[in-house]
């Protein structure tokens, strides 16, 4: 980035900036109180403070060029702001920036039933998309616990995952076109919804996990699938963490799965605890599975249960339980889905980390021995998509320890479980981008040739570096 981090920092902001964003929005959608800077300037994550100058709610796209070219023309830096529901602080505004949220960009703009597309504002979020794909008798299956909060153009600038990464991929996958008004102001329709376009470079893929720092992706095409029939869902209790992937591959050799998901017995403690969802059979086991599956074939539930008895006899698993309507199998969902609301209140210190599914039992062991050895006195949650390698280490704060103290003893081991995401060829970062908390440990994933190439591109579509800066870099 061109600028310094500190060069946007905290600026008072001239009266005429705040008469000309009023005559581009609207006088009512510019706010400056304590209460809209504080709640639109932060996200999920717990590390920085927000301080934002001014929020702003733009209604189309028309009214986001406005704002970025006023934010260049007077050197003050943006936030998009979405759902906030990141756990990177990539939308956290803590040095006066100004933050353009979609707030007000949640309408359906058209539906093409032929091309199973739907072109939408990037402010709708997840779960009305995903109503919106069923009333039309299709599906889109990104989805994930914050789905009912998050935004389309959040999820694209984290190319957010979730639970159906395993059979529907990345929210990359999903994404047909895209309308963006570039960090210079200039707006951008890529793509325009085709799946057949070999024109040279594909510029909607570059704004894809960008977190915003090239600019605001302001309309989607989204792609919709057919909807899934008569899903069945598995939760079985696993003796230890080496039989998951057994049990991953026995699946998968006869199945065709939609999700493979697991989580150890701490959170399911925390989940029955706060929520009184009982237990999915009587035996607490030290890990376990929940996959899904379409069972809309008696023979492929047949071929469920032959599965789930191979393993049993393996001695792979201890215990499982299998739903029979849609009502059981949302309850099973939710000793997965609830992990992260439940363990909130203990202000958990969260890694999202990635590597191939084959390095996953060795890097297991490695972490596992790292956490016991530095964290001996420390709860530990885990859980995540093994399916796609994909896992979460939460580390929960003791109630003796302030939320600095606990960050700054979680920091100290980041080194040794970043340089073995690094031996392993893995991602710092699987779903949750990298924003603010771990730009510092880009390079164990990117090495620095190409952090040198993201730096160019992000020089070209964003020369002033007003694009929520001090994010990625």
């Amino acid at each position: 980035m061109n600028a310094p981090q500190n060069s946007l920092t905290t600026p008072i902001l001239p009266p005429e900036l705040i008469t000309r964003l009023q005559q581009a929005v609207g006088e009512a959608r510019v706010h400056l109180d304590s209460d809209t800077l504080k709640n639109w300037g932060k996200d999920w994550t717990k590390h920085f403070e927000p301080n934002p100058s001014v929020v702003v709610f733009p209604a189309n796209t028309f009214e986001v060029q406005a704002v970025v070219k006023l934010a260049n023309e007077f050197g003050i830096a943006i936030t998009p702001s979405g759902g906030r529901t990141g756990l990177s602080a990539g939308a956290v505004a803590a040095n006066g920036e100004i933050v353009v949220s979609l707030d007000r960009m949640n309408k359906v703009i058209d539906f093409m039933p032929a091309d199973r597309m739907v072109r939408i504002q990037a402010g709708v979020v997840t779960e009305q998309l995903q109503q919106f794909a069923e009333e039309q008798g299709l599906y889109y299956p990104v989805d994930f616990a914050s789905a009912g909060s998050s935004q389309i153009g959040g999820n694209i600038g984290t190319n957010a995952g979730g639970i159906k990464v395993i059979k529907y991929g990345m929210t990359r996958q999903w994404v047909l076109g895209m309308t963006v008004v570039t960090g210079k102001g200039d707006i951008l329709r890529l793509n325009k919804g085709m799946i057949k376009n070999a024109t040279g470079y594909d510029l909607r893929h570059l704004m894809i996990g960008a977190e915003g720092t090239l600019g605001i992706v302001c309309e989607v095409d989204i792609k919709l699938e057919r909807q899934p029939q008569d899903l069945r869902v598995l939760v079985l209790g696993v003796p230890e963490f080496a039989a998951v992937m057994h049990i991953l591959q026995a699946f998968q050799n006869r199945l065709d799965l939609t999700a493979f998901e697991f989580f150890n017995e701490l959170a399911i403690q925390k989940v029955i605890a706060h929520t009184g969802i009982p237990r999915p059979f009587e035996s607490p086991c030290p890990f376990y599975v929940l996959l899904e599956f379409e069972g809309k074939f008696e023979a492929v539930v047949d071929d469920a249960m032959q599965t789930f008895e191979h393993c049993m006899e393996q001695g792979w698993v201890i215990d499982g339980v299998m739903s029979q309507n849609q009502t059981q199998a949302a309850t099973l969902w939710r000793l997965r889905e609830d992990i992260s609301e439940m363990i909130a209140p203990f202000t958990p210190y969260k890694n999202d980390i990635s590597v191939l599914i084959t390095h996953v039992p060795a890097f297991i062991a490695d972490i596992d021995a790292i956490v016991t050895e530095f964290y001996p006195d420390f709860e530990i949650c885990w859980f995540g998509h093994i399916g796609d390698g994909n896992l979460h280490l939460n580390i929960l704060k003791p109630a003796n320890l302030t939320k600095d103290e606990f960050f700054e003893k979680c920091k100290v081991v980041n080194k040794h479980v970043f340089e073995t995401v690094q031996k392993y060829d893995g991602s710092i970062s699987a779903e949750h981008g990298v924003g603010m908390t771990k730009k510092d440990y880009l390079h164990y994933t990117r090495d620095e040739v190409e952090i040198e190439y993201l730096r160019e591109i992000k020089k070209v579509f964003d020369p002033k570096g007003i694009m929520n800066p001090g994010k990625i870099f």
